[in-house]
């Protein structure tokens, strides 16, 4: 009679090359749609504020147009601004902001372009390791 006692440990470990770059490209590029979406964000509330005649004298009104005057200065007396009774329509904020999309989307597109590197094949290095004790009596 024999009475045989295996001990086996597998240990895995997998690797996957430049993880972490395509990490950081994803982050980057997350950055960039957030910034666009913001800047797109506060533009619309600009011509939503201007459409409705919002009083430029209320603190918030005065931060949201201040900031939004900086991105739109290069798009300033680009078409004709219809006004009625204190509401404005800025048409020229409209294509501002199909402008900034188009330049947020090259820019993403760039950075995907230069930085991304496309998933490579999972490296596993398995080590096996088994013990054997083997006792008995003849």
């Amino acid at each position: 009679m024999s009475n045989d006692n295996r001990v086996s440990e597998v240990r895995t470990l997998q690797t996957e090359p430049e993880r972490e770059q395509r990490i950081l490209t994803c982050k980057i590029t997350q950055l960039i749609w957030l910034m666009l979406g913001i800047l797109e964000a506060l533009i619309a509330l600009r011509i939503g504020l201007k459409l409705i005649g919002a009083n430029s004298g209320s603190p918030i009104v005065a931060l949201i147009y201040g900031f939004t005057d900086l991105f739109l200065f290069p798009f300033a007396g680009m078409t004709a601004t219809p006004a009625a009774g204190g509401m404005v329509l800025e048409l020229s904020s409209f294509f501002a902001m199909v402008i900034y999309a188009l330049i947020g989307w090259a820019v993403e597109r760039v950075v995907w372009l230069l930085f991304y590197r496309p998933r490579g094949p999972v490296v596993s290095v398995t080590e096996t390791r088994t013990d054997e004790h083997r006792s008995g009596t003849q």
